[in-house]
């Protein structure tokens, strides 16, 4: 059965520190949290990829879910991701790229995965990016990496994954798909280094106009209001998509900026961990403001974080 990286094995497998159960959010997004651990199984540094985090805006229902843009994984490490076209069963197509060195990214239904086990596996279907490693159709079993982790499943979940119960009157399955080439060698962490400082210069002038922690304080409480009306499970996914992706994104920005020069960035880190902080802090007072339908508190919760985005734009100006 050949890999990607035939190195791997999901027994002892250590995911990269970005994903230690001591940080604030020990995981971020499946698309994120994917390239972290594939970037820790080639030995780059994930933190170098982390400089378009400013870019993220609220967007008047959520806050953006941040990806890292494939135009700067090429110039950082020189691999190139784009879309594969699945004309065929996608198994296929998957052995077909894993023979080659290529690594398939493709969104599967979070049913069928062991590894979200208390949150959606056999509960809930859910669409989740995963990137295949070692795949054996005749054996039934697929390694992958997805969220904090590197992952295995076999027998009735690998029937479900890749959807074999459908009939040939079915419409087939055809998620979209991505593929990863990678370099013979990754560039060197002087390069790196130099590529992600002119990165963050770009990601910097892209940054929201106005304060997007603002923007989102002033619809927050009203969202929370309408939204304690709906059953329970519906307030994680309002929170995965408004607190989680801008106190995740920001925890990301924080070790960007400590990975350029931890000394030259400071008070800026100090600014993006604040807004982690508080971004955490407020989910749980989202969820006491719920159950008790008390949402002034809500009001001027945000604030603390607000003015952080402010600091850390003012001290990134000065030094970008």
């Amino acid at each position: 059965m050949k890999a990607v990286f035939p190195q791997l094995c999901p027994d002892g497998y250590q995911p990269h520190a970005l994903h230690s159960t001591e940080r604030m959010w020990p995981e971020t997004n499946c698309y994120v949290d994917l390239w972290i651990e594939v970037l820790n199984a080639v030995g780059a540094a994930p933190e170098a990829m982390l400089g378009f985090t400013l870019t993220q805006d609220f967007e008047g229902d959520q806050f953006t879910f941040f990806k890292v843009p494939l135009e700067d994984l090429e110039s950082l490490y020189d691999i190139r991701v784009t879309e594969l076209a699945i004309f065929d069963r996608v198994e296929w197509h998957a052995e077909v790229q894993i023979a080659r060195g290529r690594l398939c990214l493709i969104e599967m239904d979070s049913f069928y995965m062991p590894d979200t086990q208390g949150t959606a596996y056999r509960t809930e279907h859910g669409k989740t990016t995963v990137a295949i490693n070692r795949l054996d159709f005749a054996g039934k079993r697929v390694e992958y990496f997805h969220n904090g982790g590197y992952f295995e499943l076999e027998g009735e979940d690998f029937d479900g994954l890749f959807q074999l119960h459908l009939t040939a009157e079915d419409p087939p399955f055809l998620p979209y798909t991505e593929f990863a080439k990678f370099p013979v060698r990754m560039p060197d962490a002087a390069r790196m280094s130099t590529t992600a400082r002119r990165l963050l210069g770009l990601h910097f002038s892209r940054r929201p106009v106005s304060n997007p922690i603002c923007a989102f304080a002033e619809v927050f409480p009203q969202q929370v209001e309408a939204m304690a009306e709906r059953p329970f499970g519906f307030f994680h996914k309002y929170a995965f998509n408004t607190l989680r992706q801008f106190g995740a994104n920001f925890e990301l920005a924080g070790d960007h900026l400590a990975w350029l020069s931890a000394s030259e960035f400071s008070s800026a880190i100090d600014d993006a961990r604040r807004i982690s902080e508080v971004a955490k802090s407020v989910q749980f007072q989202l969820a006491r403001a719920v159950t008790r339908k008390k949402y002034d508190p809500l009001r001027t919760a945000l604030d603390p974080a607000a003015d952080a985005w402010d600091s850390m734009m003012a001290s990134l100006k000065e030094r970008l």
